[in-house]
């Protein structure tokens, strides 16, 4: 027989407003096997705590039910309680009181029969709970770290300032991301250069990290603290070790001087030659050579930067090369791409060379971007007087399939305006929004200074069309505040473009078994208390990746990711949760069917050899490290041989009966009351 105790919460007035949780209490008291039965207005306080661990010491408890919110929610906190009080904290359940009954619920009267029946089976259930044990995993001390922007350099940055080892892999020639593409940053308008470069050599020069640029992760398998990953390093045809990056096979190369090849660092306002480094402060500092473009690989003449190289880095047989490596810890920051301008057609991108987007204008008033940071047309070269900036192109647009906000454009187009009347003298500014959203620290306040101080003109409404009138465009839009319609004939037309997730970010969600929602951004575990973490465990999330940040929130969120990794480093092993299935093996048939429903990959064949060694047979087996506690392969195993700890038959048919009894009961009195009648 078993003693339980039930510990039912107020939750404040959450729970309390609707469910009459002394009522609760009074009759959990009743039922069998419970010795002890209280409420309290906050259970998951201190008070509330020691109140359970006092219950289990004084009243001898094998089994503790709390009564009160979502198990995500507090489970861990009880389960956490009850191992200060020597009670082992898989006999602890949670019977949620609030997600699933006083919120969802008016009548107080049926919201409390339905709260005791929600505690009547946890009841049921702890009864049969056995003690379970923590499953310790070893675990290898490196991290890998997908993707260079300021996210995943913070991140790689503050593990190896750890202790930690760490690979970074990045797709481009060179790390720093988007950023590194930026002129100033709001808002405190600094260099982003000055701010992004020395990290981006710390990265290539620090003890504690390998830097894979111009690589990709071609496959992933194992589980936390055990990760095997491939990576595979494109081939640059230049040998990474003897280059110097003198730059001047870049300079020689005749490729590109017609403008044959358009460089996608400055999103085509400027050519490239075939052999090439993205940028000046590029890091590693050691160029790529287009194969798609190259003279030598098209026609297999020319290789004259092989003849100038005086290194002798240049290697035309270089291929791909595929490097595994074992790592406890993945944390992902792929970064984001923009909305397509051309999916605008109202906006005449590609039909008026006038109409750019906000990232090309970044890239204009840059000093080392294409035009040395001069702010021009790109119809005619001049200098602009009026410039239309339009806010929202692509974000919360369900008609384009985009319904969020990209959080950064309110911020950047403000920092335009500024820029604008810092480099042409006279230049005004027409800004067309929805709303201003500027939420950071510091950001109202730069707004109201592009609106006061620059003298940037806020026009609140959609732009409907843009069309040519002799040499300008005219922008027609409305004014929503004056309910006026207005026009603006404009030089330039800057769209700041919504953040979209990365290409390719689905097949490598599905690469990593990590979760990503309909516009392709990776979920986290929980948006409050595990915000950087993956459902599945050991791999992190930090910057665009997960949503639109700005860079202090993607710097926060790399640090953050850092740390989680850095908590995982710190012990020797692992301590996972012992809620995982096992295989009964004497009576598995060895089918596998439960192998392909598994999402995270945990169920392997195993061989069953007997003394001399021989296959007698073959069995599903649980690896432990990689299992979830879904349950999928339990319900699909046809045999019933596969049992989830924590989830038994047995527990789960004394939950149902509990239930069915109830039912009984209430088919008994709805006819008795019709027989009255």
């Amino acid at each position: 027989m078993a003693n339980i105790g039930v510990f039912v919460c107020w939750c404040g007035s959450n729970i309390a407003q609707t469910v009459d949780v002394e009522a609760v209490a009074k009759t959990a008291g009743e039922f069998k096997d419970v010795v002890y039965s209280v409420d309290y207005k906050y259970m998951c306080s201190s008070p509330g705590q020691n109140l359970m661990i006092d219950a289990i010491k004084t009243h001898n408890l094998d089994g503790v039910v709390i009564a009160s919110c979502s198990p995500r929610m507090h489970e861990s906190t009880f389960r956490s309680a009850a191992v200060l009080a020597g009670f082992n904290p898989y006999m602890v359940e949670m019977a949620n009181l609030r997600e699933h009954c006083s919120w969802v619920h008016e009548n107080r009267q049926e919201a409390t029969k339905k709260a005791i029946e929600l505690v009547r089976m946890l009841v049921a259930k702890v009864a049969r709970n056995v003690p379970l044990n923590k499953i310790h995993v070893p675990v290898t001390r490196r991290a890998l770290v997908i993707g260079g922007g300021i996210a995943g350099i913070q991140a790689a940055l503050d593990i190896a300032n750890g202790g930690v080892e760490v690979i970074m892999v990045e797709k481009e020639p060179s790390i720093g991301g988007h950023m590194s593409q930026l002129d100033e940053t709001f808002p405190t308008l600094d260099c982003s250069q000055c701010i992004l470069t020395p990290r981006m050599v710390e990265v290539a020069t620090h003890k504690n990290i390998t830097l894979y640029a111009y690589s990709e992760v071609d496959s992933v398998e194992g589980f936390v603290g055990n990760f095997k990953v491939k990576i595979r390093r494109k081939a640059k045809c230049v040998i990474e070790e003897i280059c110097t990056g003198c730059g001047l096979c870049t300079q020689k190369c005749p490729v590109g001087k017609k403008g044959e090849v358009m460089n996608e660092f400055e999103l085509g306002m400027a050519p490239r030659p075939a052999i090439y480094t993205p940028f000046p402060q590029a890091v590693p500092n050691i160029p790529v050579i287009d194969k798609e473009h190259c003279t030598y690989f098209k026609t297999g003449k020319c290789g004259v930067c092989e003849k100038v190289c005086i290194a002798k880095a240049i290697d035309f047989k270089q291929e791909d090369r595929i490097i595994e490596a074992e790592v406890g810890a993945i944390i992902v920051a792929t970064g984001y791409d923009l909305y397509g301008k051309d999916k605008y057609a109202e906006y005449g991108y590609g039909k008026f060379k006038d109409v750019i987007s906000g990232l090309e204008f970044e890239r204009m008033v840059s000093a080392s971007g294409p035009t040395k940071g001069k702010v021009q047309r790109p119809s005619n070269g001049k200098a602009p007087k009026n410039v239309v900036f339009i806010k929202c192109v692509g974000s919360r647009d369900e008609k384009h399939g985009i319904s969020y906000c990209s959080k950064i454009c309110c911020m950047y187009t403000a920092k335009h305006a500024m820029l604008l009347h810092h480099k042409c003298h006279g230049a005004k500014a027409y800004i067309f929004y929805m709303d201003i959203r500027a939420t950071g620290k510091g950001y109202e306040e730069f707004v109201k200074r592009a609106m006061e101080e620059e003298e940037a003109i806020y026009i609140r409404g959609r732009v409907s069309r843009i069309y040519k009138r002799g040499d300008h465009l005219v922008v027609m839009g409305a004014d929503t505040l004056t309910g006026q319609q207005v026009e603006v004939e404009a030089d330039l037309v800057v769209l700041a473009t919504a953040i979209v997730a990365k290409s390719g970010a689905d097949k490598l969600a599905q690469l990593l078994n990590i979760s990503y929602d309909t516009s392709n951004f990776y979920n986290e575990a929980h948006p409050k208390l595990r915000p950087v973490e993956t459902n599945t465990a050991g791999i992190f999330l930090a910057g665009c990746c997960q949503a639109p940040k700005d860079i202090p929130d993607s710097v926060s969120q790399g640090s953050a990711a850092a740390a989680k990794a850095l908590g995982m480093f710190s012990n020797k092993e692992l301590e996972r949760e012992p809620l995982v299935s096992r295989v009964t093996e004497e009576y598995c048939a060895g089918c596998l069917a439960c192998q392909p429903v598994c999402p995270y990959n945990a169920i392997e064949e195993k061989e069953i050899k007997d003394r001399k060694g021989n296959v007698i047979k073959k069995v599903a087996h649980v690896n432990e490290g990689l299992c979830m506690g879904c349950g999928a392969c339990a319900v699909t195993c046809r045999s019933g041989c596969i049992v989830l700890d924590g989830f038994t038959n047995n527990q789960i048919f004394d939950q149902i009966s509990t239930l069915e009894n109830l039912i009984t009961k209430f088919e008994a009195t709805k006819e008795e009351a019709v027989a009255k009648k």
